[in-house]
């Protein structure tokens, strides 16, 4: 297994994730650094690093060096985008830090920095065939690119950064209706002049990732539920939310600022910038929400080093669908029966896709099902002793990029209530869900639980199944040998299915012969 530190040296913030690329060459995240170094204050007006910026920027990036190689990581990438690249003593800082700490920093362009981030987001959110927009917020730039889920199609890097504006327009605070105006006017020409310029015009989903639109999505979260964000990946802001958050940066002081609950102290100057920029990107794309993501440059890098090392990623070649290869890659570390899974989760599909007349979900349900069989018999990694509840701990504490938190939660709920006790308000897990997706998880374990009953030996003697619908649901199941075990399996498994569908189930056992 490899190991690789990445720093990525911003104009407002140094980073470091420290990762470990696995053998079928996805990668784990182990841990994670950050300082608010703001490295490009005062630096857009005078194309200069202050010397007290060079000073504090060295001493972080000296700490994470150290902080890598002491937890043996001889492997480390640094890049360093827009504050950097424009000033003219640059170069000088970078000298200074290969002199200092050995590491040869690259100083990367506003195209590179955009394929970088897109490829992190690629990997984070679940694209299709159409094109999505994407936008970066950084200190110094902001990065606008058009992708599918094959490949980014377009990019721009704009000079629009939160610390580049505030500098340039925002040192009075609340600011006159005058400078706002000009503000407005240089976000809103840049943003239409790239926009124009991009052959797609017509886009799928909006997508924001950086720490600015993140504590944007902190603050507006919390003020729609008086909760902290449970999850940054895949949450929605809407154009309206935006637009309010906008309004109360607008007419508050720095003090007032402070108060706002959820705002990090350290973007109290650049939170109303980004916002500024993101609410008339959605307008001009006529979006109304933006999907947030939280992978970005670093999470490139280390892609992007994958791929270097390895032409394809072998389980990209084989499962193109990003959720679903999470999905698996989480089975197979956890090392799940997987012929056993794989046919459970056949048997399951087949049983929704016959009985939709009555449970009324679709796709996306269909989905978690899937998801929820696969992983089912997870949780025989920690003990066979109640495995379901490992299940269900494993699935929600391990990254499954591409589905949401609720989705997450859906899918272990799901495959927690696979045996054993059916779905209860005691049990905290299912009792946070929504009333709609409590629905969802009881329909989904009822199916799942007859699913598995039927592989209950993992020999995939039931090969396939038959439903009617009559006032009792009658279950065909075909067989190609000794079948009693599965049979009285599911029927002991089918106590949720009649009370989630207030009919009886009657099986009825066929063998290949029968069949043809």
């Amino acid at each position: 297994m490899s190991k690789i530190a990445v720093i990525d040296i911003g104009t407002n913030s140094i980073h470091m994730v420290l990762a470990e690329v696995l053998p079928d060459f996805s990668y784990k995240i182990l841990d994670r650094f950050k300082d608010m170094t703001r490295l490009g204050n005062g630096a857009f007006e005078t194309q200069r690093l202050t010397e007290d910026a060079i000073a504090r920027g060295l001493g972080v990036i000296r700490h994470l060096v150290t902080l890598a190689k002491n937890k043996g990581y001889d492997r480390i990438i640094a890049v360093a985008t827009s504050a950097v690249r424009e000033a003219k003593n640059g170069g000088d800082f970078i000298d200074l830090v290969a002199e200092q700490t050995g590491l040869t920093v690259r100083v990367i362009s506003g195209t590179e920095e955009a394929r970088l981030i897109f490829l992190g987001i690629k990997n984070s959110v679940p694209l299709t065939e159409q094109p999505a927009l994407a936008v970066d917020v950084g200190g110094g730039s902001v990065e606008l690119m058009v992708g599918n889920r094959d490949q980014m199609l377009h990019a721009k890097s704009l000079k629009l950064g939160a610390i580049r504006l505030a500098d340039q327009f925002l040192k009075r605070t609340p600011p006159s209706d005058g400078i706002l105006r000009s503000l407005e006017e240089l976000v809103n020409e840049q943003l239409k002049r790239s926009l124009d310029s991009f052959k797609t015009k017509r886009f799928d989903s909006l997508i924001a990732t950086s720490g600015m639109a993140g504590n944007l999505a902190e603050v507006i979260h919390l003020k729609r539920t008086n909760r902290p964000l449970p999850q940054l990946n895949l949450a929605t802001v809407s154009l309206k939310d935006v637009k309010e958050i906008e309004q109360d940066l607008r007419h508050s002081t720095i003090k007032e600022r402070l108060a706002i609950p959820g705002l990090d102290p350290k973007r109290v100057d650049t939170l109303f910038p980004a916002t500024i920029v993101l609410r008339r990107l959605m307008e001009l794309s006529g979006r109304d929400e933006l999907v947030l993501c939280d992978k970005a440059i670093r999470e490139g890098v280390i892609y992007d080093f994958i791929v270097r090392h390895r032409e394809r990623l072998k389980a990209e070649a084989d499962i193109p669908d990003l959720r679903r290869r999470n999905v698996l890659a989480l089975a197979r570390r956890c090392r799940a029966p997987e012929v056993h899974s794989l046919h459970v989760a056949g048997l399951a599909l087949r049983l929704f896709d016959q009985t939709k007349r009555l449970h009324g979900l679709g796709a996306v349900e269909r989905d978690w099902l899937e998801y929820a069989a696969i992983l089912h018999d997870i949780g025989y990694l920690i003990s066979e002793r109640q495995h379901h509840k490992h299940a269900y701990y494993l699935i929600t504490h391990s990254d499954l990029d591409g589905l949401s938190g609720d989705e997450i939660q859906v899918v272990a709920n799901v495959a927690r209530y696979h045996r054993r006790a059916i779905p209860q308000t005691k049990h905290a897990g299912f009792d946070a869900l929504s009333p709609k997706l409590k629905r969802v998880v009881r329909i989904l374990s009822a199916i799942l639980r007859i699913a598995d009953g039927l592989d209950r030996t993992h020999f995939s003697v039931v090969r396939t199944l038959d439903v009617t619908i009559g006032h009792t649901i009658g279950i065909v199941v075909h067989v190609t040998g000794d079948a009693e075990l599965e049979a009285w399996a599911a029927k002991g498994r089918a106590d949720l299915f009649e009370r989630v569908f207030r009919r009886r189930v009657r099986f009825t056992v066929r063998s290949q012969e029968d069949v043809a």
